[in-house]
């Protein structure tokens, strides 16, 4: 892992831009405009959110027997399981790509956690518009309130915006990312 910045400023050609972010999400990993490897783990960070979305929407139903409950909880933990290696999986590209200044404040997440966070908002405003079907596939569902769906929308605007402001940071020497 290098431990000071390599000359000048590093370029946001290193780290995915806010815009690349959001249009993983929602874009196949094979088809990015720019391949990368934190944009096919961000995209398989949407996925395993819809996975677990369904699950746990499965999991809550009246009518859930204790198997199906059972089976849930199982499917939660392995898709959980899964998000921790690609968050991982981000923060070793984080170790091993972007220099660290000593000396530059310390962000209090790792890179790999700021965009699990930010799938899972994505996943959560997407159903609130009732863009999500009950099988995790795009499609209508119930949409919730106008008011919830506009927070949701927010807030993601707003997660959106701190990892820009992180990027930029980085990139301008300011702040350094945490790798473990």
């Amino acid at each position: 892992m290098a431990t000071e910045y390599a000359g000048g400023r590093i370029g946001f050609d290193e780290l995915p831009t806010a815009p690349e972010l959001l249009r993983a999400f929602h874009t196949p990993a094979g088809r990015q405009v720019r391949p990368h490897a934190v944009l096919r783990a961000a995209h398989a960070l949407v996925d395993c959110h819809e996975r677990r979305h369904h699950a746990v929407a499965t999991a809550l139903a009246h009518s859930v027997d204790s198997d199906r409950l059972a089976h849930c909880s199982r499917v939660v933990g392995n898709i959980d399981a899964e998000r921790s290696k690609l968050v991982a999986a981000i923060d070793i590209w984080v170790a091993d790509t972007i220099p660290h200044r000593t000396g530059a404040t310390l962000h209090t997440e790792t890179l790999g956690a700021v965009i699990d966070r930010l799938a899972a908002k994505w996943v959560a405003a997407q159903d609130a518009l009732g863009l999500l079907r009950a099988d995790g596939e795009s499609g209508d569902a119930h949409p919730e309130s106008d008011l919830e769906a506009h927070l949701h929308w927010v807030r993601l605007a707003e997660l959106t915006d701190g990892y820009r402001d992180l990027i930029t940071d980085v990139a301008e020497r300011r702040r350094r990312l945490p790798v473990f």
